[in-house]
């Protein structure tokens, strides 16, 4: 199985993250604004911190692993006001990732999922 940096699964599941929020958002609404705000209030580090929290209960061990080595992760100079936040955001965007290179099923479960969490 390919493996790669945990940094790279994080920035990985970032954009797959980003992505799927879109898709979402583009159908709610066609102003620019708005979609952009709804966007960035679905993709910021709290967020997405927030659903770590909700999904802790349904990772496996191995899930659990990577979240917690997500977690320890290094942290950017500008982001250590808020590094709780970050560094579960971090692990979040890791498993995103990890799941998008590894198990698209699994993905596609822990997004259904989430679904029923997200209010645009």
């Amino acid at each position: 199985m390919e493996e790669m940096n945990l940094k790279n699964y994080a920035y990985l599941g970032d954009a797959v993250w980003e992505l799927y929020i879109r898709e979402k958002t583009v159908k709610i609404t066609n102003n620019a604004q708005k979609l952009h705000k709804i966007t960035t209030g679905k993709v910021k580090a709290s967020f997405q911190a927030e659903l770590l929290h909700h999904l802790e209960e349904e990772l496996t061990e191995q899930e659990q692993e990577l979240a917690r080595r997500g977690r320890n992760l290094p942290i950017p100079v500008g982001r250590r006001q808020i590094q709780s936040e970050y560094r579960q955001a971090t692990a979040f965007e890791v498993l995103i990732g990890w799941w998008y290179k590894h198990n698209q099923e699994r993905l596609n479960f822990i997004l259904n999922k989430i679904e029923t969490h997200l209010v645009f």
